[in-house]
């Protein structure tokens, strides 16, 4: 009995680099299957190591382009670098004084 089934996928390199460059463009895995006309689940079988490498090939060119700003003055850059990697965070104070500056005296009822 012959197979009515489809033959089995072939990763080409063109398919590979393919998967990885639109990975690193953050296209999900959906519409990476859907460009390389595959399953996602076909996808995943046989182009994760190409997926992870494009999403950390990808995020390693903008931090890195990211900590050059931040070396350089760019203050946005610094802060965003600061928050993100050295879980620097911003903090609200706030004072409450009654009239000329009097400390308020705050009294519960059943006292």
């Amino acid at each position: 009995m012959a197979n009515s089934g489809r033959p089995p996928h072939k990763p080409t390199k063109e398919l590979k680099d393919t998967a990885k460059r639109l990975s690193a463009l953050g296209v999900p895995h959906e519409d990476i299957a859907t460009r390389l006309k595959i399953s996602a689940d076909t996808l995943v079988k046989y182009y994760q190591e190409e997926l992870d490498e494009g999403r950390i090939d990808a995020n390693a060119a903008i931090a890195g382009t990211l900590f050059s700003q931040a070396k350089k003055g760019n203050t946005a850059a610094a802060i965003f670098w600061l928050k993100t990697r050295a879980k620097w965070k911003e903090t609200q104070v706030n004072e409450v004084t009654g009239a000329n500056g009097v400390d308020l005296r705050i009294s519960w009822a059943d006292e």
